[in-house]
This record gives structure tokens, sequence and C-alpha cells, in this order.
């Protein structure tokens, strides 16, 4: 018995130490590289959105709104491929007959809200615009359709990455435990190799809830590399 716990106990010991040594592949950076963001939208990002209340201090934290700012600098210096993933709700979505916490408390409170898919009225400067800032870089990105829930699943979004060759996907946006890890789980189940910005994105915090905690632990644990802004324009600039 003695020797059975000598082993379990030196098992459990080499496990905790390769768990706090996990491997780092590393992402180099490529002309089949593109930047992916998610819902860089006024609902998400800006004091006037419908949940700045429980993002509002993730976001100044991480100087999230500035920080994306940098990544859309540093892929138009680089001519990188951008495509942003952006999230609306039309009426006919307010037909569905069951939802998840999230998608209930969304509609609930007109998250992302749009008219009519095939207008604009009411858009400029609404909860679903994007981010003013942020125009001139997405004039010259490939906006996909859609996502509905929080994953790419329901968009086209790996198609149009597909289509142009894309293998590579450095990722940022909102919010860190929903949307952005969504897309970077069906990104990696898809074949691609994804990278994250850390202090590009943000997450709700909620009583017992840190949300961008969170999300951190799987992206440490699931993606080829988590870097900073400051990391990526290093290694952009290389």
């Amino acid at each position: 018995m003695k020797r059975i716990i000598t082993a379990l106990l030196l098992v459990l010991g080499f496990a905790n130490t390769a768990f706090a040594q996990l491997p780092e592949p590393g992402f180099i950076i490529n002309g089949n590289t593109a930047i992916v963001i998610t819902d860089p939208q006024i609902d998400f990002l800006s004091p006037n959105g419908v949940t700045w209340g429980v993002v509002g201090k993730s976001v100044t934290d991480n100087n999230t709104v500035a920080n994306l700012e940098t990544v859309f600098k540093l892929a138009e210096q680089k001519n990188m491929p951008v495509f942003v993933s952006p999230h609306y709700y039309y009426p006919h979505d307010h037909q569905w007959q069951f939802e998840g916490v999230l998608e209930t408390l969304m509609h609930n409170i007109n998250m992302f809200e749009r008219k009519d898919p095939l207008s604009l009225e009411g858009f400029d400067k609404s909860g679903a615009d994007f981010m003013p800032q942020y125009k001139k870089y997405i004039a010259n990105a490939v906006v996909t359709s859609p996502h509905k829930v929080y994953g790419p699943d329901t968009n086209d979004l790996v198609l149009q990455l597909r289509k142009r060759g894309v293998d590579k996907v450095i990722l940022a946006g909102m919010s860190a435990n929903l949307c952005v890890e969504s897309h970077m789980r069906e990104l990696l189940e898809q074949g691609f190799e994804v990278a994250i910005v850390s202090d590009a994105t943000a997450a709700a915090i909620l009583p017992g809830m840190n949300a961008y905690d969170a999300a951190m632990v799987n992206f440490k644990m699931m993606a080829s590399k988590v870097m900073t802004t400051a990391e990526l324009a290093t290694e952009m600039n290389k």
C-alpha cells in the first residue's frame, strides 16, 4: 500500500509540474495570416452601449478600445486582411421559441438591434453600429454575415477565410468568454491556427463571475499563442 501511495504521489506531482509548464507552440505570422475581429460595436465598447454597466470595467482596465484600434492600424500598415464578424438581431430573431441565458438577456435589452436586414434605417450610431474610430478600417475589411449566438458556425466567416487562402488567424474583439472564445473554438475545429490578443478584448464582471479571467484560462490552454497588443506589434514588425 505504501508503494502504491508513493507511486500515486509521484504521478500527481509529475502531472502538476506538466500543467504548470504548458508548452508554447508559438505563432508565426506569414502571408496566410488574417486578423478576425468580433463585435467591435457600440453596445459592447462604448459607455452608451447597453452592456457598459457589466463590461465597462474590463474594457477600461484592458484599454480595449484603443488596443483594437491599434490592431486595425497594424493590419492596414502591413496589408494584412481583416475580417469582422458582427452580431445583429432583426425582428424575426425575436420569434425564437427558446434561448439560452444571455440570448434571453440580449433580446430583452435590445442588444445589437436592427430594424430590418435589408435596411440601414436607424443603424447609424445605434448600439449595433461599429465604433466610429474603427469605421475607416472596416471600410476595407471583409464584413461577414452576422453570427447569431456566439460562434461563426452560423455565418460565412470560415468560407470567407478559406476563399482568401487564410489558415492562420489573429483573433480579438468582444466579448472574451462568449463570441471571441466561441470563434476560437470553431476556428480550431476547422483546422485554423489561432492566436489571441489578450488586451484587445474584455468581458463582463459580475458578482462571483469574472468572465475575462475565465476566458484567459481557456485561451492559454487552447490557442497557439496569447499575446498583448504590444507583443503583436513586435511580431508584425519583425
